[in-house]
């Protein structure tokens, strides 16, 4: 599969855009791991190579396993792995991301309000919210996978 285009040359103020939530995210309350755990949760959903090459390396960086990254589209099977902060984070990123099935249940989101304020809450929302992003512009354009 050959790439379409590039956004950021094409359309640099959108990405110029996408960016800023990406310097957002920097700033947030979510450990690294926290973030490439929604990030390949995410991808995995939206059938991202590009995305799941680029994020499973960063979590390897951050010092995640690879026993957990292996497992982690099974996680609810291997609850044992996940700390029960992380279980919330993954069930909200995948309601989030599968938008148009339930949406973010309430359930789930009275489990979050059980770990993480307010101000957390809409942080996971828009780290979930911009991987997603990513996902549709990475798969729609065809970026290719470093080799």
């Amino acid at each position: 599969m050959s790439a379409r285009l590039n956004i950021a040359t094409v359309d640099s103020a959108a990405y110029k855009a996408m960016m800023g939530l990406e310097g957002y995210l920097q700033t947030i309350s979510l450990t690294p791991i926290q973030k490439e755990l929604i990030k390949i949760r995410a991808s995995q959903i939206n059938k991202c190579a590009f995305c799941l090459d680029m994020h499973t390396q960063d979590a390897l960086k951050y010092g995640e396993t690879t026993q957990r990254i292996f497992i982690l589209e099974g996680w609810r099977e291997a609850k044992e792995l996940f700390s029960e902060e992380e279980q919330v984070l993954l069930a909200m990123t995948e309601e989030i991301t599968l938008i148009s099935h339930n949406g973010l249940s309430e359930e789930t989101f009275q489990k979050a309000k059980q770990y993480f304020d307010d101000a957390q809450i809409a942080q996971i929302i828009m780290a979930i919210v911009t991987i997603n992003a990513w996902n549709r512009i990475a798969v729609s354009t065809h970026l290719p996978i470093a080799k």
